[in-house]
C-alpha cells in the first residue's frame, strides 16, 4: 500500500504592509527607498516619482522606452501649484523618456542625463540601479 502525505500548507499572511505613495520633490526623478530597511524592494521594480511644473497644461503624460513610447499609457495627475505628478515602477536598467504636455513632446528639465533621439531632439534618460 502506497502512503500519501498531505500537501504542505502555506502559512497565512500576517497582514499586508501598506506602501506610502512616492514623495514628489519639485521636478526631481529619484529611486525611492523601501520604508522597512532603507533599500529598494528586493527583486522587484523600484517606484520612481515624476513631477513636472506645467501650470497651463490640460493634460500631461510620460512616454518612453518603459511603455513603448505610447502617449496615453502613463498619465500624470494635476497637483497643487501647477505641478503634475506620476509614479513609475521600473526594474533596474536605463530608460529614455519625454513628457507629452498637451500634445507637445518635452524633455524633463530635471533630468541629469540626455540622449539624442532620431528626430533631432533630446530624450531624457533615467537610470535605475
Amino acid at each position: 500500500m502506497k502512503s500519501t502525505k498531505p500537501a504542505p500548507r502555506t502559512p497565512k499572511s500576517a497582514g499586508s504592509l501598506t506602501k506610502k505613495s512616492a514623495p514628489v520633490l519639485g521636478q526631481v526623478v529619484r529611486v525611492l527607498k523601501n520604508p522597512l530597511n532603507g533599500t529598494k524592494p528586493a527583486g522587484g521594480p523600484a517606484p520612481i516619482a515624476l513631477t513636472l511644473r506645467a501650470p497651463a497644461a490640460k493634460e500631461v503624460f510620460v512616454a518612453g522606452s518603459f511603455n513603448g513610447w505610447k502617449v496615453g499609457a502613463t498619465p500624470l495627475r494635476p497637483a497643487k501649484g501647477g505641478e503634475w505628478q506620476g509614479e513609475l515602477k521600473l526594474s533596474p536598467g536605463r530608460y529614455e523618456y519625454l513628457f507629452v504636455v498637451d500634445g507637445t513632446w518635452l524633455p524633463d528639465p530635471a533630468a541629469r542625463e540626455a540622449a539624442p533621439n532620431p528626430f533631432g531632439g533630446w530624450n531624457s534618460v533615467l537610470s535605475v540601479n
